[in-house]
């Protein structure tokens, strides 16, 4: 069992994580949907990739890209996962995972699916910084989760299929506690799946800690199995679970339309997945 020095102990108590600010993630993601529909191999996915980095350079922390091309129905696209690692001590790591591009269609711009991640992403990089870590913290940022014509295991979830295969090869899959991906969690009426592909233990972390902060009506207790990007991990070997509202709008009409827009989004319910992340974070650090 590794423990910390006690002079880190007490560094650690005087200097915690920055508060999560939905305002500052509703902004993030506001900034990340101006450069208009992100799919994978645009322009506009080459100007937010730069975006992204920027504000992680300001965050203290250790910045990789895995960049990869994908073999996609409509051909090879040059893809990037972003890396943000903030390093603890114990050799061990926590994941929060989330996507950046958009489905490839007219007049989308993705404000909760694909802009709400980015936008959390980037707040809990700044609500991290400086903090000390007992285990290392990875923000990743994937590429390639939209399917490019239709969803199948091999038109979808380009980067976290790559990355999976990478920390496998490298063995860092190996050292992961736990992986935590979000996506579309900026809807003003949140509600969030109680997505039964996810591994139960973490699950239940993740929903005792919105209980203890008040949380529980944005955190559904009816069962439903979502596709998404913890699905490589999983199979992987890493304990994984996907937060996901796949409830946005009447009958889920918002999703991959047009409708998707930041006017349906809310800071509070960016501030709910952010502060239960920063809570589940240490609670995670905790476990042997």
């Amino acid at each position: 069992m590794h423990r910390l020095p006690i002079y880190l102990l007490v560094i650690a108590a005087l200097c915690p994580a920055a508060p999560f600010s939905g305002p500052a993630a509703l902004d993030f993601t506001a900034k990340s949907v101006a450069f208009g529909p992100r799919p994978s191999g645009s322009p506009a996915n080459t100007k937010l990739r730069a975006y992204i980095h920027a504000q992680l350079a300001t965050c203290a922390c250790q910045v990789t890209s895995d960049t990869f091309t994908a073999q996609t129905p409509d051909g090879p696209v040059a893809m990037e996962n972003i890396i943000a690692r903030f390093p603890g001590k114990s050799g061990r790591a926590i994941a929060i995972t989330g996507h950046f591009d958009t489905k490839k269609l007219p007049n989308f711009v993705g404000a909760n699916d694909g802009g709400s991640s980015t936008g959390i992403l980037l707040e809990m990089a700044a609500a991290l910084k400086g903090a000390p870590r007992t285990d290392d913290v990875y923000l990743v940022f994937f590429d390639g989760e939209e399917a490019v014509r239709d969803w199948t295991a091999t038109d979808s979830v380009y980067g976290s299929r790559h990355l999976a295969r990478k920390w496998t090869a490298d063995g860092t899959n190996a050292h992961i506690k736990a992986l935590i991906n979000v996506d579309m969690t900026g809807d003003k009426n949140l509600d969030i799946v109680y997505e039964m592909n996810s591994v139960a233990s973490l699950r239940k972390i993740v929903w005792d800690a919105a209980a203890v902060i008040g949380y529980s009506a944005f955190f559904d207790k009816q069962p439903s199995a979502i596709e998404d990007d913890h699905l490589p991990f999983l199979e992987a070997g890493v304990r994984s679970l996907d937060l996901i509202d796949f409830n946005y709008g009447p009958n889920n009409a918002y999703w991959h339309t047009p409708q998707d827009t930041m006017d349906k989004l809310s800071a509070h319910s960016f501030e709910v997945i952010g502060n239960v992340l920063m809570r589940v974070i240490p609670t995670l650090e905790s476990e042997k």
